[in-house]
Protein backbone atom coordinates (compact mmCIF):
# COMPACT_ATOMS: atom_id res chain seq x y z
CA UNK A 1 0.00 0.00 0.00
CA UNK A 2 1.32 3.45 -0.93
CA UNK A 3 0.41 6.46 1.05
CA UNK A 4 1.61 9.76 -0.16
CA UNK A 5 0.07 13.44 0.67
CA UNK A 6 -2.81 11.45 2.85
CA UNK A 7 -3.97 10.07 -0.63
CA UNK A 8 -3.91 6.03 -0.24
CA UNK A 9 -4.53 2.86 -3.03
CA UNK A 10 -5.08 -0.37 -2.35
CA UNK A 11 -5.81 -3.11 -5.78
CA UNK A 12 -8.05 -5.65 -4.89
CA UNK A 13 -10.31 -8.42 -6.27
CA UNK A 14 -13.77 -7.40 -4.55
CA UNK A 15 -15.79 -10.87 -4.23
CA UNK A 16 -19.72 -10.49 -5.34
CA UNK A 17 -20.67 -13.13 -3.34
CA UNK A 18 -24.05 -15.70 -4.32
CA UNK A 19 -26.46 -15.69 -1.86
CA UNK A 20 -26.04 -19.65 -1.55
CA UNK A 21 -23.18 -18.81 -0.17
CA UNK A 22 -23.95 -16.44 2.23
CA UNK A 23 -27.28 -18.95 3.11
CA UNK A 24 -24.60 -21.68 3.23
CA UNK A 25 -22.32 -20.35 5.64
CA UNK A 26 -24.72 -19.68 8.33
CA UNK A 27 -25.97 -23.30 7.84
CA UNK A 28 -22.97 -24.63 8.40
CA UNK A 29 -22.08 -22.49 10.98
CA UNK A 30 -25.11 -23.80 13.19
CA UNK A 31 -24.33 -27.41 11.49
CA UNK A 32 -20.96 -27.41 13.42
CA UNK A 33 -22.38 -26.36 16.67
CA UNK A 34 -25.52 -28.68 16.78
CA UNK A 35 -22.58 -31.68 15.62
CA UNK A 36 -20.70 -30.33 18.25
CA UNK A 37 -23.29 -30.86 20.61
CA UNK A 38 -24.19 -34.54 19.91
CA UNK A 39 -20.75 -35.70 20.17
CA UNK A 40 -20.23 -36.50 16.09
CA UNK A 41 -17.25 -36.62 14.51
CA UNK A 42 -18.55 -34.02 11.90
CA UNK A 43 -18.98 -31.35 14.27
CA UNK A 44 -15.21 -30.77 14.60
CA UNK A 45 -15.38 -28.55 11.14
CA UNK A 46 -17.13 -25.43 9.95
CA UNK A 47 -17.78 -26.16 6.12
CA UNK A 48 -19.55 -24.03 2.95
CA UNK A 49 -20.13 -25.28 -0.31
CA UNK A 50 -18.38 -24.49 -3.21
CA UNK A 51 -20.44 -22.57 -6.04
CA UNK A 52 -19.46 -20.18 -8.62
CA UNK A 53 -19.73 -16.62 -8.59
CA UNK A 54 -18.22 -13.57 -9.67
CA UNK A 55 -14.65 -11.60 -9.04
CA UNK A 56 -14.02 -7.77 -9.55
CA UNK A 57 -10.66 -6.74 -9.76
CA UNK A 58 -10.48 -3.08 -8.59
CA UNK A 59 -8.07 -0.54 -7.75
CA UNK A 60 -8.76 1.94 -4.78
CA UNK A 61 -7.63 5.38 -3.67
CA UNK A 62 -8.86 8.12 -1.85
CA UNK A 63 -9.14 11.72 -2.98
CA UNK A 64 -11.19 14.94 -2.55
CA UNK A 65 -14.24 16.02 -5.05
CA UNK A 66 -13.44 19.27 -7.03
CA UNK A 67 -15.72 21.16 -9.56
CA UNK A 68 -15.23 20.97 -13.25
CA UNK A 69 -14.10 24.34 -12.80
CA UNK A 70 -13.44 27.00 -10.34
CA UNK A 71 -12.47 30.25 -10.52
CA UNK A 72 -11.58 33.04 -7.63
CA UNK A 73 -12.57 36.42 -8.76
CA UNK A 74 -10.77 39.30 -7.93
CA UNK A 75 -11.25 43.26 -8.41
CA UNK A 76 -8.17 44.94 -10.93
CA UNK A 77 -8.80 48.31 -10.18
CA UNK A 78 -9.68 50.30 -6.81
CA UNK A 79 -12.99 51.89 -5.64
CA UNK A 80 -15.94 51.50 -3.65
CA UNK A 81 -18.10 48.56 -4.36
CA UNK A 82 -21.48 50.34 -5.62
CA UNK A 83 -23.82 46.89 -5.93
CA UNK A 84 -23.63 43.58 -5.53
CA UNK A 85 -25.56 41.51 -7.56
CA UNK A 86 -24.95 37.28 -5.96
CA UNK A 87 -25.06 35.85 -2.98
CA UNK A 88 -23.27 32.27 -2.12
CA UNK A 89 -25.51 29.39 -3.84
CA UNK A 90 -26.78 31.54 -6.71
CA UNK A 91 -26.27 30.55 -10.00
CA UNK A 92 -24.47 32.60 -12.51
CA UNK A 93 -24.25 32.86 -16.57
CA UNK A 94 -21.41 33.74 -18.41
CA UNK A 95 -20.77 37.38 -19.00
CA UNK A 96 -23.18 38.30 -15.93
CA UNK A 97 -22.07 40.88 -13.79
CA UNK A 98 -21.99 39.58 -10.22
CA UNK A 99 -20.83 43.58 -8.64
CA UNK A 100 -19.79 46.77 -9.84
CA UNK A 101 -17.64 50.05 -8.71
CA UNK A 102 -19.45 52.93 -7.76
CA UNK A 103 -20.05 55.69 -10.16
CA UNK A 104 -16.65 58.56 -9.57
CA UNK A 105 -15.24 60.60 -11.81
CA UNK A 106 -12.62 57.69 -12.61
CA UNK A 107 -15.50 56.04 -13.90
CA UNK A 108 -16.54 58.60 -15.93
CA UNK A 109 -13.10 59.19 -17.63
CA UNK A 110 -12.85 55.38 -18.67
CA UNK A 111 -16.22 55.59 -20.15
CA UNK A 112 -15.37 58.66 -22.48
CA UNK A 113 -11.76 56.92 -23.36
CA UNK A 114 -14.06 54.25 -24.67
CA UNK A 115 -16.12 56.09 -27.04
CA UNK A 116 -12.90 58.29 -27.81
CA UNK A 117 -11.46 55.24 -28.82
CA UNK A 118 -14.93 53.81 -30.51
CA UNK A 119 -15.64 56.58 -32.86
CA UNK A 120 -11.49 56.55 -34.03
CA UNK A 121 -11.95 52.92 -35.22
CA UNK A 122 -15.54 53.39 -36.90
CA UNK A 123 -14.10 56.41 -38.89
CA UNK A 124 -10.90 54.07 -39.96
CA UNK A 125 -13.73 51.24 -40.90
CA UNK A 126 -16.65 53.89 -42.48
CA UNK A 127 -17.78 52.96 -46.22
CA UNK A 128 -16.16 55.96 -47.01
CA UNK A 129 -13.04 54.42 -45.97
CA UNK A 130 -13.38 51.35 -47.45
CA UNK A 131 -13.73 52.92 -50.66
CA UNK A 132 -10.59 54.72 -50.60
CA UNK A 133 -9.12 51.57 -49.86
CA UNK A 134 -10.40 50.47 -53.12
CA UNK A 135 -8.67 53.51 -55.13
CA UNK A 136 -5.67 53.13 -53.32
CA UNK A 137 -5.42 49.03 -54.44
CA UNK A 138 -6.33 49.94 -58.09
CA UNK A 139 -3.90 53.01 -58.54
CA UNK A 140 -1.43 50.49 -56.89
CA UNK A 141 -2.38 48.03 -59.79
CA UNK A 142 -1.72 50.39 -62.22
CA UNK A 143 1.63 51.71 -60.80
CA UNK A 144 2.62 47.66 -60.84
CA UNK A 145 1.85 47.35 -64.67
CA UNK A 146 3.82 50.80 -65.37
CA UNK A 147 7.03 49.31 -63.63
CA UNK A 148 6.62 46.24 -65.21
CA UNK A 149 6.74 47.30 -68.55
CA UNK A 150 9.75 49.21 -68.30
CA UNK A 151 11.56 46.75 -66.60
CA UNK A 152 10.33 44.79 -69.95
CA UNK A 153 11.53 47.44 -71.92
CA UNK A 154 15.17 47.78 -70.20
CA UNK A 155 15.24 43.65 -70.66
CA UNK A 156 14.53 44.07 -74.68
CA UNK A 157 17.46 46.56 -74.78
CA UNK A 158 19.28 43.16 -73.84
CA UNK A 159 17.65 41.12 -76.73
CA UNK A 160 20.05 40.77 -79.60
CA UNK A 161 17.49 39.57 -82.37
CA UNK A 162 15.33 42.13 -81.61
CA UNK A 163 17.69 44.71 -81.89
CA UNK A 164 19.09 43.15 -85.30
CA UNK A 165 15.26 43.18 -86.63
CA UNK A 166 14.95 46.99 -85.63
CA UNK A 167 18.27 47.37 -87.73
CA UNK A 168 16.85 46.06 -90.14
CA UNK A 169 13.26 48.16 -90.40
CA UNK A 170 16.05 50.91 -90.35
CA UNK A 171 18.09 49.81 -93.57
CA UNK A 172 15.37 49.21 -95.14
CA UNK A 173 13.36 52.65 -94.46
CA UNK A 174 16.26 54.17 -95.02
CA UNK A 175 16.23 52.61 -98.64
CA UNK A 176 13.16 53.34 -99.16
CA UNK A 177 13.12 57.12 -98.21
CA UNK A 178 16.26 57.65 -100.63
CA UNK A 179 14.37 55.52 -103.43
CA UNK A 180 11.87 58.44 -102.73
CA UNK A 181 13.56 61.59 -102.58
CA UNK A 182 15.24 60.60 -106.19
CA UNK A 183 12.51 59.96 -107.18
CA UNK A 184 10.90 63.24 -106.07
CA UNK A 185 13.75 65.21 -107.37
CA UNK A 186 13.68 64.09 -111.08
CA UNK A 187 9.74 65.10 -110.64
CA UNK A 188 9.71 68.00 -109.08
CA UNK A 189 10.74 71.03 -111.66
CA UNK A 190 9.40 74.12 -109.35
CA UNK A 191 8.43 75.84 -105.84
CA UNK A 192 5.31 74.54 -106.20
CA UNK A 193 3.15 71.16 -106.72
CA UNK A 194 2.04 71.65 -110.51
CA UNK A 195 0.42 67.92 -111.28
CA UNK A 196 -0.78 64.71 -110.14
CA UNK A 197 2.70 62.79 -110.59
CA UNK A 198 4.48 65.34 -108.48
CA UNK A 199 1.82 65.26 -105.80
CA UNK A 200 2.09 61.12 -105.46
CA UNK A 201 5.73 61.35 -105.27
CA UNK A 202 5.56 63.81 -102.47
CA UNK A 203 2.98 61.40 -100.49
CA UNK A 204 5.37 58.67 -101.16
CA UNK A 205 8.84 60.74 -100.06
CA UNK A 206 6.93 62.44 -96.82
CA UNK A 207 5.48 58.24 -95.42
CA UNK A 208 9.17 57.47 -96.45
CA UNK A 209 10.55 59.61 -94.21
CA UNK A 210 7.59 59.01 -91.37
CA UNK A 211 8.69 55.48 -91.84
CA UNK A 212 12.08 56.20 -91.29
CA UNK A 213 12.35 58.18 -88.55
CA UNK A 214 10.42 55.74 -86.30
CA UNK A 215 12.76 52.51 -87.70
CA UNK A 216 15.48 55.13 -86.25
CA UNK A 217 13.91 56.20 -83.15
CA UNK A 218 13.48 51.99 -82.26
CA UNK A 219 16.87 51.27 -83.65
CA UNK A 220 19.22 53.71 -81.80
CA UNK A 221 16.58 53.36 -78.57
CA UNK A 222 17.44 49.35 -78.26
CA UNK A 223 21.22 49.42 -79.73
CA UNK A 224 22.08 51.12 -76.86
CA UNK A 225 22.35 48.59 -74.09
CA UNK A 226 21.06 49.70 -70.84
CA UNK A 227 23.64 49.57 -67.52
CA UNK A 228 22.83 47.68 -64.74
CA UNK A 229 22.09 51.04 -62.77
CA UNK A 230 19.02 50.87 -65.34
CA UNK A 231 18.36 47.26 -64.72
CA UNK A 232 18.46 47.87 -61.02
CA UNK A 233 16.21 51.05 -60.98
CA UNK A 234 13.60 49.39 -62.69
CA UNK A 235 13.77 45.93 -60.42
CA UNK A 236 13.25 48.19 -57.16
CA UNK A 237 10.39 50.93 -58.93
CA UNK A 238 8.51 47.53 -59.62
CA UNK A 239 9.37 45.54 -55.63
CA UNK A 240 7.96 48.60 -54.68
CA UNK A 241 4.90 48.85 -56.52
CA UNK A 242 4.31 45.05 -55.82
CA UNK A 243 4.45 45.83 -52.05
CA UNK A 244 2.36 48.64 -52.45
CA UNK A 245 -0.29 47.05 -53.98
CA UNK A 246 -0.19 43.63 -51.31
CA UNK A 247 -0.08 46.10 -48.68
CA UNK A 248 -2.77 48.18 -49.99
CA UNK A 249 -5.14 44.75 -50.80
CA UNK A 250 -4.58 43.43 -47.14
CA UNK A 251 -6.02 46.60 -45.81
CA UNK A 252 -8.78 46.20 -47.93
CA UNK A 253 -9.48 42.68 -46.94
CA UNK A 254 -8.95 43.52 -43.17
CA UNK A 255 -11.47 45.85 -43.94
CA UNK A 256 -14.19 44.22 -45.50
CA UNK A 257 -14.42 41.54 -42.95
CA UNK A 258 -11.03 39.42 -43.93
CA UNK A 259 -8.06 38.69 -41.51
CA UNK A 260 -4.27 39.86 -41.92
CA UNK A 261 -1.27 37.65 -42.74
CA UNK A 262 0.95 37.41 -38.91
CA UNK A 263 3.88 39.19 -41.38
CA UNK A 264 1.02 41.58 -43.10
CA UNK A 265 2.43 45.31 -42.76
CA UNK A 266 1.46 49.03 -44.07
CA UNK A 267 0.99 52.18 -42.24
CA UNK A 268 -2.75 51.85 -43.13
CA UNK A 269 -2.81 48.12 -41.36
CA UNK A 270 -0.67 49.79 -37.82
CA UNK A 271 -3.32 52.69 -37.67
CA UNK A 272 -6.09 50.25 -37.94
CA UNK A 273 -4.75 47.85 -35.30
CA UNK A 274 -3.59 50.41 -33.00
CA UNK A 275 -7.32 51.88 -33.24
CA UNK A 276 -8.70 48.48 -32.30
CA UNK A 277 -6.28 47.73 -29.75
CA UNK A 278 -7.31 51.21 -28.43
CA UNK A 279 -10.84 50.10 -28.11
CA UNK A 280 -9.97 47.10 -26.16
CA UNK A 281 -7.60 48.83 -23.76
CA UNK A 282 -10.42 51.12 -23.14
CA UNK A 283 -13.11 48.37 -22.75
CA UNK A 284 -10.93 46.19 -20.52
CA UNK A 285 -10.39 49.31 -18.20
CA UNK A 286 -13.86 49.92 -17.78
CA UNK A 287 -14.72 46.04 -17.56
CA UNK A 288 -12.25 46.19 -14.44
CA UNK A 289 -14.66 48.46 -12.53
CA UNK A 290 -16.98 45.33 -12.35
CA UNK A 291 -16.83 41.39 -12.05
CA UNK A 292 -18.36 39.22 -14.35
CA UNK A 293 -18.82 35.83 -14.44
CA UNK A 294 -16.63 34.08 -16.77
CA UNK A 295 -18.39 30.57 -17.15
CA UNK A 296 -21.53 29.26 -16.13
CA UNK A 297 -21.79 27.98 -12.34
CA UNK A 298 -22.79 28.71 -8.81
CA UNK A 299 -21.35 31.43 -6.65
CA UNK A 300 -19.37 29.48 -3.86
CA UNK A 301 -17.66 32.11 -2.01
CA UNK A 302 -18.45 36.17 -1.48
CA UNK A 303 -15.93 38.67 -0.51
CA UNK A 304 -17.80 41.67 -1.29
CA UNK A 305 -20.04 44.25 0.34
CA UNK A 306 -21.18 47.51 -0.78
CA UNK A 307 -19.11 50.13 0.42
CA UNK A 308 -16.30 48.05 0.85
CA UNK A 309 -13.30 49.88 -0.42
CA UNK A 310 -11.37 47.64 -2.84
CA UNK A 311 -7.80 47.46 -4.70
CA UNK A 312 -6.21 45.42 -7.37
CA UNK A 313 -6.41 41.68 -6.90
CA UNK A 314 -8.77 41.96 -3.69
CA UNK A 315 -11.26 38.64 -3.25
CA UNK A 316 -14.63 39.29 -4.44
CA UNK A 317 -16.33 35.22 -5.46
CA UNK A 318 -15.36 32.50 -6.17
CA UNK A 319 -17.47 30.89 -8.88
CA UNK A 320 -17.73 26.98 -9.22
CA UNK A 321 -18.98 24.76 -12.15
CA UNK A 322 -21.08 21.99 -10.17
CA UNK A 323 -22.34 20.44 -12.72
CA UNK A 324 -19.94 17.85 -13.26
CA UNK A 325 -18.26 16.92 -10.05
CA UNK A 326 -14.82 15.23 -10.17
CA UNK A 327 -11.99 13.42 -7.93
CA UNK A 328 -8.12 13.24 -8.80
CA UNK A 329 -6.74 10.01 -7.37
CA UNK A 330 -3.11 8.87 -7.58
CA UNK A 331 -2.37 4.86 -8.98
CA UNK A 332 0.90 4.00 -8.71
CA UNK A 333 2.77 3.11 -11.58
CA UNK A 334 2.56 -0.91 -10.81
CA UNK A 335 -1.04 -0.27 -11.74
CA UNK A 336 -2.02 2.43 -14.09
CA UNK A 337 -1.20 -0.02 -17.24
CA UNK A 338 -4.14 -1.50 -15.96
CA UNK A 339 -6.64 1.74 -15.89
CA UNK A 340 -8.38 2.97 -18.95
CA UNK A 341 -10.53 6.02 -19.83
CA UNK A 342 -14.19 5.28 -19.48
CA UNK A 343 -13.63 2.03 -16.73
CA UNK A 344 -16.53 1.83 -13.83
CA UNK A 345 -15.88 3.52 -10.85
CA UNK A 346 -17.84 3.83 -7.35
CA UNK A 347 -17.20 6.23 -4.55
CA UNK A 348 -18.38 6.29 -0.86
CA UNK A 349 -18.16 9.41 1.60
CA UNK A 350 -17.87 9.91 4.84
CA UNK A 351 -19.86 12.94 4.53
CA UNK A 352 -22.95 10.81 3.23
CA UNK A 353 -23.24 7.34 4.74
CA UNK A 354 -25.18 4.55 3.52
CA UNK A 355 -24.99 5.80 -0.20
CA UNK A 356 -22.42 4.92 -3.10
CA UNK A 357 -21.97 6.77 -6.07
CA UNK A 358 -20.87 5.50 -9.69
CA UNK A 359 -18.70 7.56 -12.32
CA UNK A 360 -16.02 6.48 -14.54
CA UNK A 361 -12.61 7.08 -15.85
CA UNK A 362 -12.09 10.56 -17.85
CA UNK A 363 -8.74 11.18 -17.86
CA UNK A 364 -5.00 9.66 -17.00
CA UNK A 365 -1.83 11.42 -16.99
CA UNK A 366 0.65 10.12 -19.33
CA UNK A 367 3.73 11.49 -17.00
CA UNK A 368 4.40 9.92 -13.35
CA UNK A 369 4.91 12.07 -10.66
CA UNK A 370 7.98 10.56 -7.89
CA UNK A 371 7.37 12.04 -4.57
CA UNK A 372 9.09 10.13 -1.45
CA UNK A 373 10.38 7.18 -3.44
CA UNK A 374 7.53 6.22 -5.16
CA UNK A 375 5.82 7.20 -8.70
CA UNK A 376 2.64 7.80 -8.88
CA UNK A 377 -0.25 8.75 -11.88
CA UNK A 378 -3.16 11.04 -11.45
CA UNK A 379 -6.72 9.71 -12.69
CA UNK A 380 -9.75 12.17 -13.25
CA UNK A 381 -12.54 10.33 -12.31
CA UNK A 382 -16.27 12.21 -13.35
CA UNK A 383 -19.08 11.25 -10.40
CA UNK A 384 -22.36 10.40 -13.03
CA UNK A 385 -24.61 10.29 -10.32
CA UNK A 386 -23.68 13.36 -8.30
CA UNK A 387 -26.58 14.84 -6.42
CA UNK A 388 -26.90 17.86 -3.37
CA UNK A 389 -25.08 15.73 -0.85
CA UNK A 390 -21.68 15.73 -2.75
CA UNK A 391 -19.97 19.09 -2.60
CA UNK A 392 -16.55 20.41 -3.46
CA UNK A 393 -13.77 19.50 -1.25
CA UNK A 394 -15.22 15.88 0.54
CA UNK A 395 -13.35 13.28 0.58
CA UNK A 396 -14.16 10.09 -1.81
CA UNK A 397 -13.07 6.47 -1.24
CA UNK A 398 -12.54 5.50 -5.50
CA UNK A 399 -12.54 2.19 -6.52
CA UNK A 400 -11.75 1.77 -10.29
CA UNK A 401 -13.05 -1.52 -11.27
CA UNK A 402 -9.96 -2.57 -13.89
CA UNK A 403 -11.47 -6.28 -13.96
CA UNK A 404 -14.10 -8.60 -13.90
CA UNK A 405 -14.23 -12.17 -13.67
CA UNK A 406 -18.02 -14.06 -13.97
CA UNK A 407 -19.22 -17.67 -13.30
CA UNK A 408 -15.96 -18.75 -11.81
CA UNK A 409 -15.31 -21.60 -9.02
CA UNK A 410 -14.53 -20.05 -5.89
CA UNK A 411 -13.24 -20.81 -2.69
CA UNK A 412 -12.59 -19.03 0.46
CA UNK A 413 -9.11 -17.81 1.36
CA UNK A 414 -9.46 -19.32 4.57
CA UNK A 415 -10.05 -22.34 3.76
CA UNK A 416 -6.51 -22.86 1.30
CA UNK A 417 -3.67 -24.74 2.90
CA UNK A 418 -0.03 -24.84 1.84
CA UNK A 419 1.50 -28.54 1.47
CA UNK A 420 4.44 -28.91 0.20
CA UNK A 421 4.44 -25.81 -2.10
CA UNK A 422 0.79 -26.94 -3.38
CA UNK A 423 -2.31 -25.33 -2.82
CA UNK A 424 -4.96 -27.70 -1.53
CA UNK A 425 -8.55 -27.35 0.26
CA UNK A 426 -10.32 -29.77 2.36
CA UNK A 427 -13.51 -31.19 1.63
CA UNK A 428 -15.59 -33.14 4.49
CA UNK A 429 -16.78 -36.73 2.87
CA UNK A 430 -18.57 -38.74 4.66
CA UNK A 431 -17.71 -36.93 8.13
CA UNK A 432 -13.73 -37.18 7.26
CA UNK A 433 -11.32 -34.38 5.60
CA UNK A 434 -10.52 -35.51 2.24
CA UNK A 435 -7.21 -33.45 0.60
CA UNK A 436 -7.66 -31.68 -2.53
CA UNK A 437 -5.54 -30.18 -4.94
CA UNK A 438 -6.27 -26.75 -6.67
CA UNK A 439 -4.81 -24.17 -8.25
CA UNK A 440 -5.54 -20.87 -7.97
CA UNK A 441 -6.36 -17.86 -9.81
CA UNK A 442 -7.53 -14.24 -9.23
CA UNK A 443 -7.79 -13.41 -5.54
CA UNK A 444 -9.68 -11.03 -3.21
CA UNK A 445 -9.64 -10.13 0.26
CA UNK A 446 -11.82 -13.50 1.38
CA UNK A 447 -12.20 -15.16 -2.20
CA UNK A 448 -10.07 -16.87 -4.80
CA UNK A 449 -10.77 -18.27 -8.39
CA UNK A 450 -10.13 -21.98 -8.67
CA UNK A 451 -8.48 -22.18 -12.16
CA UNK A 452 -7.78 -26.09 -11.76
CA UNK A 453 -7.74 -29.02 -10.16
CA UNK A 454 -10.26 -31.72 -8.65
CA UNK A 455 -13.17 -29.26 -7.16
CA UNK A 456 -16.66 -29.00 -8.10
CA UNK A 457 -19.78 -26.98 -6.95
CA UNK A 458 -21.76 -28.39 -4.07
CA UNK A 459 -18.63 -30.21 -2.24
CA UNK A 460 -18.32 -29.19 1.54
CA UNK A 461 -14.91 -27.11 2.40
CA UNK A 462 -13.72 -27.27 5.44
CA UNK A 463 -12.82 -23.56 7.02
CA UNK A 464 -11.30 -24.62 9.86
CA UNK A 465 -9.10 -28.14 9.43
CA UNK A 466 -8.21 -28.78 13.27
CA UNK A 467 -4.77 -31.13 12.31
CA UNK A 468 -1.83 -29.78 10.37
CA UNK A 469 -1.98 -29.91 6.86
CA UNK A 470 0.84 -31.88 6.65
CA UNK A 471 -0.06 -34.60 8.69
CA UNK A 472 -4.66 -35.02 7.38
CA UNK A 473 -4.56 -37.78 5.11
Amino acid sequence: MNNQSGTKQIRKWILAIPLAVVLAIAAAACGAVQQGNSGTAGSQYQTVQVEKGTLIENIGATGAVRSNQSAMLVWKTAGTIGAVNAGAGDKAKMGEVLATLKSDANLVALQANLTIAQENLAQLTSPQAVANARLTVTTAQTAVNNAQTALNNEQYWQNTSLIQNYYANYVLAKDRLDKAQTNWDNIHGGEYINNVNEAAAYNRLYAAQQAFDTAHYYYSLYSQAPTQNNMDQAQATLDLASATLKNAQTYLAVLTGGTAPADATGSDLFRLNQARLAVQTAQANLDATQITAPFDGTVTEVNSMVGDQVAPATRAFRLDDVSKLKVDVQVSEVDINAVQVGQPVTLTFDAVAGKPYHGEVEELDQVGNAAQGAVTFTVTVVLTDADASVKPGMTAAVSIIVKQLSNVLLVPDRAVRLVKNQHVVYVLQNGQPQMVKITLGASSDTQSEVASGDLKVGDAIILNPLSSPSTLP
